[in-house]
Order: structure tokens, then C-alpha cells, then sequence
């Protein structure tokens, strides 16, 4: 069971880190890569096939990478649109799939929703997951409520 994370660049680091910090307190393994839609998309086509259960795409301005590695697999895609110049372009690229190739998204730089969502995912068939998801899910009640 893992999660890619897939930057478009390494600009997008600081919302990598979001997912990164909350997939190691669930204790979901994941690893962190670089790969653009449009400079490597041969390696985006192999992150694709790779063994990872779930992807979590982080992209800025046109934002293709979560389709594209949607285009190449029909494992999840979380695509996170980055903030910056053009955001509704960022968002409209991730929400706006053509239909049969699907990308869920999460808010403007939310990293962390992606993360939790990734383990959504990975929980239904795992127990363990859907515990610590619980555990955190109190925590946060505990916190701000």
C-alpha cells in the first residue's frame, strides 16, 4: 500500500510537504516525486504504471499533470492545484475532466486534504487506516473544537 505524490515542479514542495507531514503521522508510506506534464511525460506515463495505489498530483497554471496521470491509469488521482498568478485556471484544469477519466480535487494548496483523502481511499480495504484516520479525525474535534 502507497501513495505517490507527484510535484510538477519542485516549486510545489511546500504543499508536497502538507500531504508528506499528515501520510507520516497516519503512517501511510508514500514516496515524492518530480514530473511534468509537459517537460517529462514519459516519466509521468511510467509514474503511472508504477506499484502505487493512489496518486496525489500537485500542479500549478495549467495544472495537467493530475489528468494526465489520470489519462494512464485507472488507479485514484488526487490532483491539488497550486495558488499563484492564474489560480482558477489551476482549479478549472483539475475539476474540468473530460468524461471516463476522472481526477478527484481538493481546495488551493490543500496538500493535507489530498493526504487524507489518499488514506480515505486506502482505508476501505484497510482496518488499520481507517483507525488511525478515526484517531486523527477525533484529535482534530479535540483541537478545535
Amino acid at each position: 500500500m502507497k501513495v505517490t505524490i507527484v510535484m510538477g515542479s519542485t516549486s510545489d514542495q511546500p504543499v508536497a510537504q502538507k500531504a508528506q507531514d499528515l501520510l507520516d503521522h497516519l503512517g501511510i508510506p508514500y514516496e515524492t516525486v518530480v514530473a511534468s506534464a509537459h517537460r517529462t511525460p514519459d516519466k509521468v506515463e511510467a509514474l503511472a504504471k508504477s506499484d502505487a495505489d493512489v496518486f496525489i498530483a500537485i500542479a500549478g497554471l495549467a495544472a495537467a499533470l493530475p489528468g494526465s496521470l489520470a489519462a494512464h491509469t485507472t488507479k485514484p488521482v488526487i490532483g491539488v492545484p497550486v495558488s499563484g498568478k492564474v489560480n482558477l485556471d489551476a482549479i478549472l484544469s483539475i475539476v474540468q475532466m473530460p468524461p471516463g477519466i476522472p481526477v478527484a480535487a481538493v481546495g488551493l494548496d490543500r496538500g493535507d486534504n489530498a493526504a487524507l483523502l489518499a488514506a480515505e481511499i486506502l482505508g476501505v480495504r484497510d482496518q488499520e487506516v481507517r483507525q488511525r484516520l478515526s484517531d486523527y479525525r477525533q484529535q482534530m474535534r479535540e483541537k478545535y473544537v
